[in-house]
């Protein structure tokens, strides 16, 4: 049987795992010997290989990225009981609250880089049809439960079951057509809600799948205990409220695969080099490698991608809300209508000019939504200024809600 190891070396879940698996091996092997051993002898060889664990553990931790550091110390800390693994529900009328685990902050984690933790919800444990209006997260203090800076909030994202959900509205064509993710609240954009009249229908009992993960891109010096406040504002089905769907879009730049990580890169190409090449990486249909997840130089610098394939318009879409998803340094995310040479809208973005973070995050909101059309050429333009001195991560994307009429036309009989 052929070992993956390429697998094994790059997933610390993995490593860990493989590395409890053989130590219980060799006690195995060791142990028809123990009985003709001195004690002595026993505890001599358990504390030699004890110690020889303990140096390999370090050795391995000292080699993950900051990334998966946290992962490994969250999940030591979360299952030992160190700190509280506690999701806390308050499931009132209106509003689905609850509050993570502890999560601790020891130290600088950029983007996607810190603790975080995931649970399935529940709206309601019945067949009723409900409307999700908005959400918001909010950092608070572990101990006291005092609202803390937003600095401390990396991403909260809610996903659904699309097996599931497209199911009960006869929809299963839908299935698997795109990532099921229905929104992401971030750094700059911790709250927001559809506008009035408009939502995203669910049944009461049906799964939702939240991750909420940590941030500090400041305090180096740092040792705190922090949870998120996560909440989902929903209503009643009142046969006035208009479905939305949810579409994710995101700039995808091409890298060359031979060397992606060679620079400097040409300033009048779109290419990038990407933070890595396991995650965020796709491959587009001529073969090409392009990445979600780039290294942005310092200055002004714009980008932009096609966003057609992942739109799927099939004829026409009224679009009536819009959130972005952008790291630090982005200064506009705009949706550009490549065949009328126009913007459709723009939404700025505020850095704070002191540190690094992201002030506010704008969303798109409309009532009267605005046409999109499958005979264009749509794409994401992004505008970032690195005003630090060092180069930066980088993504874009947007949350994109259309009225859903196909979904609408099926309500009345649900």
């Amino acid at each position: 049987m052929a070992i993956d190891t390429a697998r094994i070396t790059s997933n610390p879940k993995i490593r860990l795992s493989v590395f409890i698996e053989v130590s219980i091996i060799v006690l195995l092997i060791f142990a028809p010997y123990r009985f003709k051993m001195r004690k002595s002898k026993i505890y001599k060889y358990l504390g030699v290989a004890a110690l020889l664990g303990i140096i390999g553990g370090v050795i391995w931790y000292s080699q993950l990225t900051n990334r998966h550091k946290a992962i490994v110390k969250t999940f030591v800390l979360h299952k030992t009981g160190l700190v509280d693994n506690d999701w806390l529900v308050n499931n009132g009328k209106k509003e689905y609250k609850m509050l993570s685990p502890t999560f601790i902050i020891d130290g600088i984690y950029k983007s996607m880089e810190g603790p975080k933790a995931s649970r399935y919800i529940q709206l309601d444990q019945s067949d009723k049809l409900l409307w999700i209006t908005g959400f918001k997260v909010k950092a608070v203090d572990a101990k006291t439960d005092q609202q803390l800076s937003n600095d401390y909030i990396c991403h909260m994202n809610v996903d659904i079951n699309d097996t599931q959900y497209y199911t009960h509205w006869g929809l299963t064509d839908r299935i698997g057509k795109q990532y099921p993710r229905m929104t992401s609240l971030s750094h700059g954009l911790e709250h927001f809600d559809f506008p009035k009249g408009y939502g995203v229908p669910i049944v009461g009992k049906d799964f939702l799948f939240v991750t909420t993960q940590t941030l500090n891109h400041n305090e180096p010096d740092i040792f705190k205990k922090v949870k998120h406040e996560v909440s989902v504002n929903y209503e009643a089905y009142n046969k006035t409220q208009k479905p939305l769907m949810s579409k994710t879009v995101y700039i995808q730049l091409p890298f060359d695969k031979n060397d992606p990580f060679k620079g400097p890169l040409d300033p009048g190409s779109n290419e990038c080099i990407p933070v890595e090449t396991k995650n965020h990486t796709y491959c587009d249909k001529n073969g090409n490698m392009l990445s979600g997840h780039w290294v942005i130089p310092t200055g002004i610098k714009i980008y932009r991608s096609s966003i057609s394939e992942q739109l799927q318009i099939k004829d026409s879409a009224r679009l009536h809300f819009s959130a972005p998803h952008v790291h630090p340094f982005a200064t506009s995310i705009s949706l550009f209508d490549k065949t009328s040479n126009k913007t459709v809208f723009t939404c700025k973005v505020s850095n704070y000019k002191h540190k690094i973070g992201l002030q506010n995050i704008q969303t798109f909101s409309s009532e009267k939504g605005v046409w999109l059309y499958g005979n264009h050429e749509y794409e994401l333009v992004m505008t970032t200024d690195n005003t630090s001195k060092t180069d930066q991560d980088m993504m874009g994307s947007m949350f994109l809600f259309f009225y859903d009429s196909e979904l609408d036309v099926k309500l009345p009989k649900f």
